[in-house]
């Protein structure tokens, strides 16, 4: 069993901030993708009674739980967007989340039911009918599944977490709602809908909250059985009244079809603030570091990005230097990294092969990029170890200077 001593800090070669991976293999020598590490945990000093340290740590725990929870309960109008991996548009569905919970202390549980708007049917009479809207009732969110499944990074004052799902269940459901609604035949294929696999290498959502609004992007990344990109999905929703719709305070994700236009506001030079939170089988630390980003089209129409990235003590500096080129709304990195431009001043990124990051042992990050209003963004990234465990999220708020 790897000790917390084994356990070796290195440089992500994707983004350039630390993270921790363990060195334990599987008993063949080849790493195992989905194999749990078994990490043990610190001894606690002898100063203080284990009772006590267990109880402080559990009341850590579901004070955290309760914020998160604060942050999620009400009733969220907006819609679903899935793209493909190169940005394309595939489908929009109207959606609505009302979310609450029940219990105390150890014992709360999140509910969240999601209602998905049927496709409208043909009206002999020439009126439109009422809307139609299918029930999809999301597993519990409590204190065991939070460890054992969800894997829940929040970020309480910068209103932002990161979770990962064991199935697409949920996805798959919605996207065929959306689309084929009562028709739904149960067949694996349709002309109008693509569906993720059903054995996915990796489901992550990254959620960020407008600094603005009281509005949100919940952005997933579907990764296939081989560790490619097979599509992505964004919730955009405002939190709003139980039936009512609202006037929509976001910009729809449809629109915009030029990839240089979705690029534009990226070009640049940004600063900020990057807040590191690693998952509890690692140990609740944080790390926190001055950022510094340049995008940039050279003379050849190659982009450039340079990311500097220092701890806040000013006791380490780690530069990236990467080079990439755009086909349409898809930018490839020399690094083996990509970015998916999206409507709205979005972007997702990834590895271009995960599985090649974890033959070569290497940790790989999921990342989600949101610059909601001129010169000012928020983004999500999800480390994952060199056994695909999510091990840790970091949050940056960036200005462009």
């Amino acid at each position: 069993m790897a000790t917390i001593s084994s356990i070796s800090r290195t440089k992500s070669p994707i983004q350039g901030f630390p993270v921790y991976v363990p060195k334990s293999r599987s008993s063949n020598g080849r790493v195992s993708f989905f194999q749990r590490p078994r990490i043990q945990a610190a001894k606690f000093s002898a100063a203080v009674p284990e009772e006590q340290k267990n109880r402080s740590k559990k009341s850590m725990s579901v004070d955290s739980l309760q914020r998160f929870f604060d942050l999620n309960m009400g009733h969220w109008n907006g819609s679903l967007y899935q793209f493909d991996y190169k940005g394309n548009l595939l489908q929009k569905i109207t959606t609505k989340l009302a979310v609450s919970s029940y219990g105390e202390d150890e014992l709360i549980s999140l509910i969240q039911t999601l209602y998905i708007k049927q496709p409208p049917n043909t009206s002999i009479s020439g009126v439109d009918p009422e809307p139609e809207w299918a029930e999809y009732k999301i597993k519990e969110t409590n204190m065991f599944t939070v460890d054992k499944y969800q894997q829940i990074e929040f970020f309480s004052k910068e209103r932002a977490f990161s979770l990962r799902y064991q199935t697409v269940g949920m996805l798959e459901y919605v996207l065929r709602q959306g689309v084929l609604g009562e028709d739904d035949t149960g067949e694996e294929s349709h002309k109008n809908l693509k569906l993720p696999s059903s054995q996915p290498s990796i489901v992550c959502e990254n959620c960020l909250y407008s600094q603005d609004k009281d509005m949100r992007a919940r952005a997933f990344h579907i990764m296939d059985p081989k560790g490619f990109l097979e599509m992505v999905l964004v919730f955009l929703e405002e939190r709003g009244q139980e039936r009512g719709h609202g006037v929509t305070l976001f910009p729809s994700l449809e629109n915009s079809k030029d990839s240089t236009n979705k690029l534009m506001p990226f070009l640049g030079r940004w600063k900020g603030h990057s807040i590191t939170k690693r998952s509890g089988v690692y140990g609740a630390t944080i790390a926190e570091a001055y950022t510094a980003v340049l995008l940039e089209i050279d003379e050849k129409g190659q982009l450039i990005q340079d990311i500097t990235l220092t701890t806040s003590d000013g006791g380490i500096t780690t530069n990236v230097h990467w080079m990439g080129c755009m086909a349409e709304n898809l930018v490839t990195f020399d690094g083996g990294f990509q970015i998916t431009f999206l409507p709205g001043g979005m972007y997702m990124g990834c590895p271009c092969d995960v599985a090649k990051s974890v033959a070569e042992s290497k940790s790989f990050h999921l990342e989600f990029c949101w610059l909601e209003s001129p010169g000012k963004r928020q983004r999500l990234v999800r480390t994952y170890d060199v056994e695909g465990l999510a091990v840790s999220s970091t949050y940056f708020y960036e200005t462009k200077m």
